[in-house]
């Protein structure tokens, strides 16, 4: 940093602190401008002195407004008694800015009023004879100016408060919402991803004795699995900044799961135990990413909700989409138990023909999960009905509106 940032950052530091430094240089300048042409120097001392009791106080003039103008008026005061006109009154329409810019009405409605009646005052003593009515207009223009220019500031000092507070309080509930999005990414990415290891590290336990290139499957799709949850924290997280690894950065400039993505979905699904079927209506390139990722998600958690609660269970995915909303239903139907099976058994990952038998509780799954569904649908105006349906199932049914503002 060279000597003159040095320098402005300490003025500025010192400005924060007191605001002495940037006062007293108007007060001297004004001292300066109003000497005269040898008026006051060549004059008795006391008229110097008189004229420094009308300036020298602007130098406090934001620190203690009130009793700046109360210095300046007394000097003032003992002006007009001493009937000395002095340049130098111009000190008290800086003071009456400096209140109506700081302090409020209460404060500077009684400093407007004692100002006008020093104009009074002063019009009735040196206004030229037959001039009086002229003389108190013009000082009281200049009073009302100054009047003026102080309440706009305060205006104007309001409203710039104002906007920084919006825009914090913008910042905070962006922050906020940033949040609560990869808090709904994490508890659908981790729940579903570990679901999906859970069912298929059971799978592998069931059949390592009686079919281990079955179990050897099951665990080849449990660390594919795992690192697709992997990528997707860190695609969620936005931990894509510059690196060295290119295959990590080839991960994060991967595109977001959509409706796409649907059918490897089902396919995992289908390999931890749950039969699942998809079906897409519609122009699904036309959807926005950020909507198919929302449809991903909702249709991720679902499946995955039936996987840890529905024991049995077949489920059916219907993604409905067009120019203007999307409609996206995921329902899942009870599997009979096998006969002979009068127990708990571990779904097979590559054996359709073997369920866990038990009570299910089907798309209810955690309140968590509900409520993240519900919140990435209200993103886009839509409506989420979740529960069971006639014959026994249970159903998600939601709808998005494509064309609302978000």
């Amino acid at each position: 940093m060279n000597p003159a940032d040095r320098l402005a950052a300490r003025l500025t530091a010192l400005s924060r602190w007191s605001t002495l430094p940037a006062d007293a240089p108007l007060a001297a300048v004004l001292f300066l401008a109003t000497l005269g042409p040898g008026q006051v120097l060549s004059g008795p001392p006391w008229l110097l002195a008189l004229q420094t009791a009308l300036v020298a106080p602007l130098a406090w003039r934001r620190r203690a407004p009130m009793t700046v103008l109360g210095a300046i008026g007394l000097a003032a005061a003992v002006q007009w008694a001493l009937d000395v006109q002095l340049p130098a009154d111009a000190a008290l329409l800086v003071a009456l800015y400096t209140v109506a810019a700081h302090r409020p009405w209460r404060h500077t409605l009684p400093a407007a009023l004692a100002l006008q009646a020093g104009v009074l005052l002063a019009a009735a003593r040196w206004a030229p004879p037959g001039q009086f009515p002229f003389t108190v207009a013009a000082l009281s223009a200049m009073a009302a100016a100054a009047l003026m220019a102080g309440l706009w500031m305060r205006v104007r000092r309001a409203y710039v408060t104002s906007l920084e507070r919006d825009r914090e309080q913008r910042a905070r509930l962006a922050v906020a919402g940033e949040r609560a999005r990869m808090t709904r990414d994490m508890h659908d990415i981790v729940t579903h991803n570990l679901s999906v290891m859970v069912a298929l590290a059971d799978s592998a336990a069931y059949v390592r004795h009686s079919a281990p290139d079955r179990a050897a499957a099951a665990m080849e799709r449990i660390a594919a699995t795992g690192r697709q949850a992997l990528q997707d924290m860190r695609r969620s997280l936005n931990t894509g900044h510059a690196t060295s690894d290119e295959d990590c950065l080839d991960e994060m400039l991967q595109p977001a799961p959509g409706i796409a993505e649907l059918a490897p979905l089902a396919e995992r699904m289908r390999a931890a135990g749950l039969a699942t079927g998809v079906r897409v209506a519609g122009d699904a390139g036309a959807v926005p990413a950020a909507a198919q990722l929302t449809i991903y998600r909702l249709v991720q958690e679902a499946l995955t909700n039936t996987l840890r609660h529905a024991s049995g269970a077949r489920a059916e995915v219907r993604v409905d989409v067009s120019s203007r909303c999307a409609e996206v239903e995921v329902i899942d139907v009870r599997e009979p138990v096998m006969p002979g099976n009068s127990g708990p058994l571990a779904p097979g990952p590559l054996d359709s023909g073997t369920w866990v038998s038990g009570p299910r509780s089907g798309l209810r799954g955690d309140g968590r999960g509900i409520a993240g569904m519900r919140e990435r649908v209200a993103a886009y105006g839509g409506t989420l009905d979740a529960g069971p349906v006639a014959g026994g199932g249970w159903r998600v049914l939601a709808v998005l509106d494509l064309g609302a503002p978000r």
